[in-house]
């Protein structure tokens, strides 16, 4: 039996989602859909809000879904975290914390997609960043497309993949693009 290899795109986001927009949940969930239709693995960091939304998105889509617990078992998982255990296939309980199961999941990503959020996922996009990984930026009426913007300066002056884009769609096809390059 021939195996053939899927893409993993990790989708990055505000875990509270306040003060990302009224419709950055359901671009969260139009993004997890498109990355299941388009035959790819959604890799998040197993918490709430945009990466949850991306989550549920692709699971009703059918496809496949991989969540980095910072938490070393399933109960601390629950108890000590207060991290959601539904909309995944797997969960790898890492250990580490936020920032290492943050390294654990950016590098097993073949691409990452930033939604909106804060430190936590500038952290994320700069690990990505760092380690030259394709990289889209979902636009919108948040502040971390234009962070992540000022960051990476004049982007004719970087070898860095990376785009951005407002459409989930549109970004998606880009993100996969890249990965295929």
């Amino acid at each position: 039996m021939k195996s053939q290899e899927k893409f993993k795109i990790c989708v990055a986001g505000a875990v509270e989602t306040n003060a990302c927009g009224l419709d950055s949940l359901d671009k969260a969930k139009e993004i997890g859909t498109e990355i299941a239709k388009q035959g790819g693995v959604l890799i998040t960091g197993a918490g709430s809000g945009f990466p949850l939304w991306a989550a549920t998105g692709a699971k009703e889509a059918g496809g496949p879904t991989i969540m980095f617990s910072p938490a070393g078992n399933k109960r601390e998982h629950k108890d000590a975290y207060r991290l959601p255990s539904d909309a995944n296939d797997i969960i790898i309980y890492t250990g580490f914390g936020y920032v290492g199961s943050d390294l654990l999941m950016t590098k097993s990503s073949d691409a990452v997609i930033i939604g909106c959020g804060k430190v936590g996922t500038i952290h994320e996009f700069t690990m990505a960043y760092e380690e030259g990984k394709p990289i889209g930026v979902l636009e919108g009426p948040w502040d971390t497309d234009e962070v992540i913007k000022a960051i990476v300066g004049d982007r004719k002056r970087t070898d860095k993949p990376i785009v951005f884009d407002s459409d989930p769609k549109k970004l998606v096809k880009k993100v996969i693009e890249m990965i295929n390059r």
